[in-house]
C-alpha cells in the first residue's frame, strides 16, 4: 500500500444510501478489478455498514460496490425494524411507560424494533475477511464509531496491522477490536429510534452522537489523504443568507423536534474540520523545512462529495413508500403535513424507492466530480 488513503463515511440512516452511490461511480471511473484504494476505512452509523461491506470485499473494488449497490437497492424497511402494529404499538408503550421507571432495566428503550438488521448483517457480511485483506496489506484499518451511554465517550472500535495502537483522551478513544455485528448495531443505534446494543459492560448508541470529528479516527489510524462522502446537503442550491419568508410560526411537533435532532446529530460538521485541516497546512507549507518534519502526520489533500440537492425534499416525495404503521406513529409524534415528518423520515426511508433516488443523487454528484476524483488516486501523497 503506497498511499495510507482513508475513506471517511458518515452516518444517517437510510441517507446512507447517496454514498453507495457515490462509491458506484467510483467503482466505474476506477480500472477493472482494482483492489481497495482505500486502506483506511472509517465508518459511523450507516456508513459504518458500507465501511465494512468495501473491507470484506477488499480485493476487488468493483465487485464491492456492485454488492453493496445490490444490497440497496433491494432494501425494504421490514428488513431493517419491525413494521407490523403490534411490535411498533408495544416499542412505543415500553417507551411511555419507561417515562415512570416501568420497564426491564436490561432491556434497551427505544421506539422501533431493529431485530432483522441483525440478519440482514448476518447473511450479507463475512467479517472473516476482513483479517484476510488485513494480512494481504489490502486494508490497513476498518474503524467504527459508536457511542457510550455510560461514560458519553465517543467510542471508535477498530481492526487493523500490529503496529496501529489505541487512545485515549478528551471524551474519545479508539479500542483494538475483531469487529462483528455487535458494533454495526451500536453504532447504528439511533437514539430513542433503535435501542441501544450492550458490548461487554457497556451500552452503545449512534456514533454520530458526540463525535467532535469524523476525520479524527482517521488521523489516529495513519491517514494522509482524506476522501469523505457526507449526506448533509450542505453544498446544496439552499441559499442560508436570504431569510426564509414560508416558516412556520406554529408550535413544533414531536415529529419536528425529532427530526431537528437528528440533524443536530448527523448533518456532518465535515467541512469545518476540512476549514481547520486547510488553514493547519497552509501555515505548515510556510515552515521552514526542518520544522515541517515535525507535522508529517496531517494530511496533505481532501475530497469531500456531499448531496447537491435537499434530502429532505426528496424523502418528502417519497414519504407514501413507508410502512402504513410507521406513517401512523410519525403522525401521532405531531407531524400533521408530510413537510413536518420529512426530516425524521429520512433516516427511516429504507425503500427500494427513495434508496434508489438517493443511490442515483450519489451516482451523478460523483460524476460531476469525476476529473478531482480521478486527481485524488493519481496524485503522489
Amino acid at each position: 500500500m503506497k498511499k495510507n488513503n482513508a475513506l471517511i463515511l458518515s452516518g444517517g440512516g437510510a441517507r446512507a444510501a447517496y454514498q453507495v452511490g457515490v462509491l458506484s461511480a467510483m467503482g466505474r471511473l476506477l480500472p477493472k478489478n482494482t483492489p481497495l484504494p482505500f486502506p483506511i476505512l472509517c465508518g459511523t452509523s450507516a456508513g459504518a455498514l458500507n465501511a465494512t461491506m468495501l473491507a470484506s470485499y477488499a480485493d476487488n473494488f468493483s465487485k464491492a460496490v456492485s454488492t453493496l449497490a445490490f444490497v440497496w437497492r433491494h432494501l425494504t424497511p421490514d428488513q431493517i425494524y419491525t413494521v407490523g402494529r403490534w411490535p411498533v404499538a408495544t416499542s412505543v408503550t415500553k417507551t411511555l411507560m419507561s417515562l415512570f421507571h416501568v420497564h426491564n432495566h436490561d432491556t434497551s428503550i427505544a421506539l422501533m424494533d431493529n431485530s432483522p438488521l441483525k440478519e440482514l448483517l448476518t447473511n450479507h457480511l463475512d467479517f472473516s475477511k476482513i483479517n484476510i485483506a488485513i494480512q494481504n496489506e489490502q486494508l490497513k484499518a476498518l474503524a467504527v464509531t459508536a457511542m457510550s451511554y455510560s461514560t458519553g465517550e465517543s467510542t471508535t472500535f477498530f481492526q487493523g496491522s500490529s503496529e496501529l495502537q489505541s487512545w485515549q483522551g478528551n471524551r474519545r478513544k479508539g479500542i483494538v477490536a475483531n469487529l462483528g455485528v455487535d458494533h454495526l448495531l451500536a453504532s447504528s443505534a439511533i437514539p430513542t429510534i433503535f435501542p441501544a446494543h450492550k458490548i461487554d459492560k457497556h451500552y452503545y448508541g449512534d456514533g454520530a452522537i458526540r463525535q467532535k470529528s469524523a476525520i479524527y479516527p482517521a488521523l489516529k489510524l495513519g491517514a494522509d489523504k482524506l476522501f469523505i462522502i457526507g449526506v448533509s446537503g450542505n453544498r446544496s442550491a439552499k441559499k442560508w443568507a436570504i431569510p426564509d419568508t414560508t416558516v412556520d410560526s406554529s408550535a413544533p411537533s414531536m415529529a419536528q423536534i425529532l427530526g431537528q435532532l437528528l440533524n443536530s446529530a448527523f448533518i456532518d460538521n465535515l467541512e469545518d474540520d476540512i476549514y481547520q485541516l486547510e488553514i493547519m497546512n497552509s501555515l505548515i507549507r510556510d515552515l521552514p523545512e526542518d520544522k515541517k518534519a515535525k507535522h508529517q502526520n496531517l494530511p496533505t489533500e481532501t475530497l469531500i462529495i456531499s448531496p447537491s440537492e435537499e434530502l429532505n425534499a426528496i424523502a418528502h416525495h417519497y414519504l407514501s413508500t413507508l410502512p402504513k404503521n410507521i406513517r401512523v406513529l410519525l403522525k401521532a409524534a405531531g407531524g400533521s403535513t408530510s413537510e413536518k415528518v420529512s426530516s425524521a423520515a429520512s433516516y427511516l426511508l429504507f425503500t427500494p424507492q427513495y434508496c434508489k433516488a438517493l443511490m442515483d443523487l450519489g451516482y451523478q454528484d460523483a460524476m460531476w466530480e469525476k476529473d478531482r476524483i480521478i486527481d485524488f488516486f493519481q496524485k503522489e501523497s
